[in-house]
């Protein structure tokens, strides 16, 4: 059903500096993830499960690979004549823009007031989750709030200006501080926000007549006593992704049942781009051991406790352990990778080693030859 007062925005290359390697050709919200998803496929899931059927992604660069991965949104139902899914590309080069949010708020405030919805959801795209943003929505409405931020429990990320915060018994958000802190446990933000419109629009007009291009530190922080900011605790399971090391056990989590049980909940399905492919296929020599094995792969070799993405080749005697392969990665024969994150058509000759560890993966580029 149609949540008719509700929009999303997506901001799909904040934190685009976290992971370097993985983003030099592609944005944050466009990382492949568990064999055939992106990044942005949970948060843009989210919002449609809840009923939310126009959504805008503001885009600052390297968004090639993203529109060719959404498309025109059918894949999400958003393919329609009447609202459906936007591309929101920058107005201007600035580099202040994706320190914060103001200045890209700002570029579509036409997109913003020709809108009849009356809130607006905010989302970044480094929390891998299936949220109930309906709860959420629903939750903001009943406080009277101005804006809510979505919050968790636990080791803060060690990502640039996670907000973290401290509430009352109403939930009012009463403090709040940015910056690197302690590795302590607190609650902190996870870049997701519902927030009325009205309010939205007459803040970020504000901040830019003053300079101010930081939504957290120059709008919620600077503000925190004059608005009505309270918080959500956001009750699903969660993963953060704020390093290559964390983006690649992100993936190898995919293999505990529990956190699939409670990533891909019936009621809340994950969609993303299909691709036809045939099945897998699984030579005579193959052999898989607790993996994810995608459509259109061809298995000769031993693979065990890894991700393999759609497409991927594994040569016969070659070894795959604890790796994340991703799409149309060929692996050729006798060769041996533990510990390896390999991107998008990477070629590994006839009887490479590569090894890595737990805490530091070997990330091979895209297209590399090794």
């Amino acid at each position: 059903m149609r949540n008719y007062t509700a929009l999303g925005l997506i901001f799909p290359n904040m934190h685009d500096d976290a992971i370097r390697d993985c983003t030099a050709v592609r944005s944050f919200g466009s990382l492949p993830f568990g064999g055939r998803y992106r990044l942005i496929d949970f948060v843009l899931s989210s919002m449609v499960n809840a009923g939310i059927i126009k959504v805008g992604v503001l885009t600052k660069s390297h968004y090639q690979s993203l529109m060719d991965h959404l498309g025109s949104g059918k894949a999400w139902d958003l393919s329609r004549k009447n609202e459906g899914l936007y591309f929101l590309p920058p107005l201007s080069n600035s580099d202040a823009k994706y320190q914060g949010r103001i200045s890209s708020l700002a570029d579509v405030m036409t997109f913003l007031h020709r809108s009849k919805e009356k809130l607006v959801v905010l989302s970044d795209c480094h929390m891998v989750s299936s949220i109930d943003y309906s709860a959420m929505i629903r939750a903001h409405e009943e406080s009277g709030a101005e804006i809510t931020m979505a919050y968790r429990r636990g080791v803060v990320p060690p990502l640039a200006d996670i907000p973290q915060i401290q509430v009352d018994g109403t939930g009012r958000v009463t403090d709040m501080l940015l910056g690197r802190m302690s590795a302590e446990e607190a609650l902190y933000g996870t870049g997701i926000y519902v927030v009325r419109k009205d309010w939205l629009m007459r803040v970020v007009n504000e901040a830019v007549a003053r300079n101010q291009y930081h939504f957290e530190r120059d709008i919620l922080q600077g503000r925190l006593h004059e608005i009505a900011l309270y918080g959500y605790e956001v009750p699903e399971w969660m993963m953060p992704i704020y390093s290559l090391e964390s983006y690649y056990q992100a993936n190898l989590q995919l293999l505990d049942a529990e956190v699939r049980r409670q990533l891909f909940p019936k009621s809340r399905p994950v969609y993303t781009k299909l691709r036809d492919c045939a099945p897998a296929q699984y030579g005579l020599h193959a052999k898989v051991e607790n993996s994810l094995v995608a459509d259109g792969a061809h298995i000769e070799g031993t693979v065990r406790n890894s991700i393999v993405f759609r497409g991927v080749t594994v040569g016969r005697d070659s070894v795959l352990e604890d790796c994340v392969v991703m799409q149309d990665v060929t692996v050729d024969r006798h060769c041996s990778l533990r510990c390896v994150m390999a991107d998008k058509n990477a070629l590994f000759r006839e009887g490479r080693t590569l090894q890595g560890f737990d805490s530091y993966p070997v990330y091979i580029k895209k297209n590399a030859v090794v």
